[in-house]
């Protein structure tokens, strides 16, 4: 109860003391920002991945506005000599509003990314979007093979079905290559696991079909657990480090994820930016209230 009362009210408060909380786990509000901290993370040989702020816009505009800021940014990040890709969520160019409009949105972009050797993650958002987003994901896969990855989500029922419904488009010569996460959406029980073992279990079981299949897995997690996991797949199926990486979110567990790069795996940084932090900051808070612990605990002890 008291972490809904936070997450509700949040949105109150001024932008200053959202921003207390907010500032370790976003790089700031300008290209600048993200390229000043993805060479701090190349630095430290850890790659990154980089996204625009700004879902669930309201006008086609907007999604104008977005897939510009987008192609600049490609740009930007490969002149500077980034060593990371770029990740994005369908809302911001108008999924919900057009899909038509959607696809040609992120076609284009994908195709900027492709003509410069880049490559685009297509982020995973909550149930309603999940059809048309594997839907969006096959359609450019066809066309850009290798410039194109997808996020899926191990605590909904449905994502071993689509695993093993998406490995028909596998390609040895190149792979597909999906981040595997926990899922952060509030969804109901019928279409998603909610215990934690439960959850856990399922993850290692996707993990483990993309492992025997030869399909490129992003190891999205800050759950040491699932890591310790995720070794021991690795070392079961002898997975070439070209075939996986650990992937973890900016300023979040930085001692695990330290401790991962260490023992020689690869680590990707999910590096977010822009003017719409303060939305995506409530938002993720109300998509999941349980963060509003950690985020008090954030405030007073850093990772």
């Amino acid at each position: 109860m008291i972490n809904k009362f936070i997450a509700a009210i949040l949105p109150w408060f001024p932008r200053k003391f959202v921003w207390i909380f907010s500032r370790p786990y976003i790089s700031g509000e300008t290209i600048d920002d993200a390229m000043r901290v993805s060479k701090e993370l190349n630095n430290k040989n850890i790659k990154v991945t980089i996204d625009v702020l700004g879902e669930f816009i309201k006008t086609l505009d907007e999604a104008e506005s977005n897939k510009k800021e987008y192609l600049h940014l490609i740009d930007v990040a490969t002149r500077t000599g980034i060593v990371g890709n770029f990740s994005l969520k369908p809302t911001s160019f108008g999924l919900l509003l057009d899909k038509d409009v959607c696809y040609d949105h992120i076609r284009e972009i994908v195709a900027r990314a492709a003509s410069l050797n880049a490559f685009i993650r297509i982020d995973m958002e909550d149930s309603p979007c999940t059809d048309p987003e594997i839907e969006l994901f096959r359609k450019l896969r066809v066309e850009f093979p290798g410039n194109v990855g997808l996020v899926l989500q191990a605590y909904l029922r449905r994502t071993m079905t689509d695993l093993v419904n998406l490995a028909e488009l596998n390609d040895p010569e190149s792979p597909l290559s999906f981040r595997l996460c926990k899922g952060i959406y509030i969804e109901p029980e019928e279409i998603a696991f909610k215990k934690y073992e439960e959850i856990n279990q399922h993850f290692l079981e996707d993990l483990e079909f993309m492992f025997r299949n030869r399909i490129f897995a992003g190891i999205a997690t800050h759950d040491k657990p699932l890591i310790e996991g995720a070794y021991r797949l690795i070392e079961k199926y002898n997975v070439p480090k070209e075939l996986y990486e650990f992937q973890m979110l900016y300023g979040v567990t930085p001692r695990l994820r330290d401790s991962v790069v260490s023992k020689g795996h690869s680590m990707r940084v999910y590096v977010p930016f822009g003017k719409e932090w303060f939305g995506y900051s409530t938002r993720r808070l109300k998509e999941n209230p349980k963060m509003a612990s950690h985020i008090i605990k954030a405030i007073f002890y850093k990772g």
